[in-house]
């Protein structure tokens, strides 16, 4: 009996692993949409950021899921003259075995300074922006968080000053 404890719990931690690291995950190749990273000016208008060396992970079942690495030739000084800064930008976590993607050191270098922080695109979906960070040496990184009027809206709140009306739910949302 013992024996079938620990074997049902082993299968079902290693099934457990594999669907949270694993099974949602699909690479987003290089000409997809969602690979093209863009910015948002100072005047509000999103503009796509010359990149090269483009690779990143996706899945549907989350709008959180997404991971972009990349390197930009375009330097952070032309970036600041020209698109919007985002604050308290803190990245998410990537499964381990996508290795570009390290968000305790971009984390670090959003702290230090060595690399910026820039909204992607505000809202999309409703409530989660992309980020955009890129270091001094021309590495960026893409990922989504959720936003002030998501955190709101999410949470049944009302929503802070500023914020779009959020969309209607449906019976699928429910």
């Amino acid at each position: 009996m013992a024996s079938l404890i620990v074997l049902s719990t082993a299968i079902f931690g290693a099934a457990l692993w594999w669907f949270q690291t694993r099974a949602y995950y699909a690479p987003v190749l290089a000409d997809a949409p969602a690979a093209e990273i863009r910015l948002t000016g100072f005047s509000g208008v999103v503009e796509p950021l010359l990149i090269e060396d483009f690779e990143g992970i996706d899945a549907e079942s989350s709008p959180l899921r997404f991971r972009a690495c990349f390197t930009t030739p375009i330097s952070l000084a032309t970036l600041t003259e020209s698109f919007e800064p985002y604050e308290d930008a803190a990245p998410l976590v990537a499964p381990g075995w996508f290795d570009c993607f390290d968000a305790a050191e971009i984390g670090a270098a959003l702290e230090d300074g060595s690399a910026l922080a820039f909204l992607g695109e505000a809202n999309t979906p409703y409530g989660i922006d992309q980020i955009v960070a890129v270091t001094g040496d021309g590495r960026g990184y893409a990922w989504p968080q959720i936003n002030a009027c998501g955190e709101a809206a999410f949470a049944g709140d009302p929503l802070p000053p500023g914020c779009p009306p959020a969309p209607e739910r449906t019976e699928t949302d429910a």
